[in-house]
C-alpha cells in the first residue's frame, strides 16, 4: 500500500483505460484525477500539482506531445514525471516524445504490472530530487544564518567591551552609569538571542547516540550550579530506571537547558525556589519532568509560550521554549505544560523510545 497518498492524473480519451487505470491505482493506495482530452488535462494540472501523470499521446483538440511540452516548459510544472501512453511503437514516436521531456514510454497495450513498476519509479525518483533540492536551500539558510549571525556578533561584543571599559572607569553614582549598564544587559540579551538562533539551525545536524537520560540532566544541573547557589534555588531529582533514549546528546540537553533556564526565571521574585526534575518510563515514551515554584503561566498565555519572541511577565522575550519545542518534535516527542498561578509550572516532556 502507497502510504504517501500521492496523486496521479490519467490523461486518455478512453474511458476503457482510465476507469482500469483508475480502479487499479487506487487499489495501490494512490489518489488519482482524470482528464479525458489535452485541454482538460492542462487545466486540472493548473487546478492541483499532481505527482505523476499518465498521458496518452494521441487525443482530441491538443495531442499528448503538446501538453508534454507545455508542462515541461513550465517552471512550475517542468518536474512532474509524465510516462506516456501510446499505440504507436515506433522510435521516431518514442525519441519525439523524450525529446519534448517525456520521463518514461508504455506502448499500448500495456501490462499494468510493468507501467505500476514505472509509476512507482518516477515517483521515487521525484521525491529523492525534491529531497535533495531542499536539502540545498537549507544548507544554503543555514550558511546565510551563520554569517548573519557572525556579522550580527562582533559589533554587538566591540558595543559590550567598549561599554564595559567606560562603565567600570566612572566612579560611584555617575548618572551616566545607568544608561552604560542598560547597554551591557542589551548587549548579552541579544548575544544570547544570537546563540538561540544558532541551536535552532543546528537541530537538523546532529550525532545519533543512545543517551543515558540521568547523565545528560546531571550534566545541565552541573552548568547551573553556581547560579542556584547565588539564588538560593534548591535542586530536587528523581531518577527512575529508564531506557536508553537514541537522540544527540546535545540536542537533548539543549531541550533541558532552555526549560530550566526559563525555570529560574520564573522563580526570580518567588520566596521559596524549589526546581524539581524527574526522569521516568511511560509506556512507550520516556518521560522528563521539570517544575518549578515561580509565579505560574496564566491560562490564556500558555498556548503561546512556545510563541518565537513570545513576551511575559514570567518569561522574558527570546526563542528558548521554541527551539525546545522544535526538538522534541523533531524526534517526534512532544512537550505538555501544567501551571498554576502562583504555584509553579511543571514541563512534561515524551519521547517515543525506539
Amino acid at each position: 500500500m502507497n502510504e504517501a497518498k500521492q496523486t496521479v492524473l490519467i490523461v486518455d480519451d478512453n474511458i476503457d483505460t482510465v476507469e482500469l487505470l483508475k480502479k487499479r491505482l487506487k487499489a495501490e493506495g494512490y489518489n488519482t484525477e482524470e482528464a479525458y482530452d489535452g485541454e482538460e488535462a492542462l487545466k486540472k494540472v493548473q487546478e492541483r500539482l499532481p505527482d505523476l501523470i499518465v498521458l496518452d499521446l494521441m487525443m482530441p483538440k491538443i495531442d499528448g506531445y503538446e501538453v508534454c511540452r507545455r508542462l515541461k516548459t513550465d517552471e512550475r510544472t517542468k518536474l512532474i514525471p509524465i510516462i506516456m501512453l501510446t499505440a504507436k511503437a515506433d522510435v521516431e514516436s518514442k525519441v519525439k516524445g523524450f525529446d519534448i521531456g517525456a520521463d518514461d514510454y508504455v506502448p499500448k497495450p500495456f501490462d499494468y504490472r510493468e507501467l505500476s513498476a514505472r509509476i512507482r519509479s518516477l515517483i521515487t525518483r521525484k521525491e529523492e530530487s525534491e529531497k535533495a533540492i531542499e536539502e540545498e536551500r537549507t544548507e544554503a539558510v543555514r550558511k546565510l544564518i551563520d554569517s548573519l549571525c557572525h556579522e550580527i556578533r562582533n559589533p554587538i561584543v566591540s558595543i559590550a567591551g567598549f561599554a564595559r571599559k567606560i562603565y567600570d572607569s566612572l566612579p560611584p553614582g555617575d548618572p551616566n552609569k545607568p544608561y552604560l549598564m542598560t547597554i551591557l544587559q542589551e548587549s548579552e540579551r541579544l548575544e544570547k538571542l544570537l546563540k538561540e538562533i544558532i541551536n535552532l539551525k543546528m537541530i537538523s545536524i546532529g550525532f545519533m547516540e543512545n543517551v543515558d537520560i540521568r547523565e545528560a540532566v546531571e550534566e545541565v544541573i552541573s552548568e547551573f550550579e553556581k547560579e542556584f547557589e547565588e539564588k538560593l534555588i534548591e535542586v530536587e531529582t528523581d531518577f527512575k530506571p529508564v531506557s536508553t533514549l537514541y537522540i544527540d546528546k546535545e540536542h537533548l540537553k539543549i531541550v533541558i537547558r532552555n526549560i530550566v533556564k526559563n525555570a529560574v526565571e520564573a522563580m526570580e521574585k518567588s520566596e521559596k525556589r524549589v526546581l524539581k526534575i524527574s526522569v521516568q518510563q511511560k509506556d512507550k515514551d520516556l518521560e522528563i519532568k521539570i517544575s518549578d515554584t515561580g509565579r505560574g503561566i496564566p491560562r490564556e498565555l500558555l498556548k503561546k509560550i512556545f510563541d518565537p519572541f513570545f513576551t511575559s511577565k514570567v518569561y522574558g522575550p527570546g526563542l528558548g521554549l521554541t527551539v525546545a519545542l522544535t526538538i522534541v518534535q523533531y524526534y517526534r516527542g512532544f512537550i505538555s505544560v501544567e501551571s498554576e498561578i502562583g504555584r509553579g509550572s511543571t514541563f512534561i516532556i515524551r519521547f517515543p523510545i525506539r
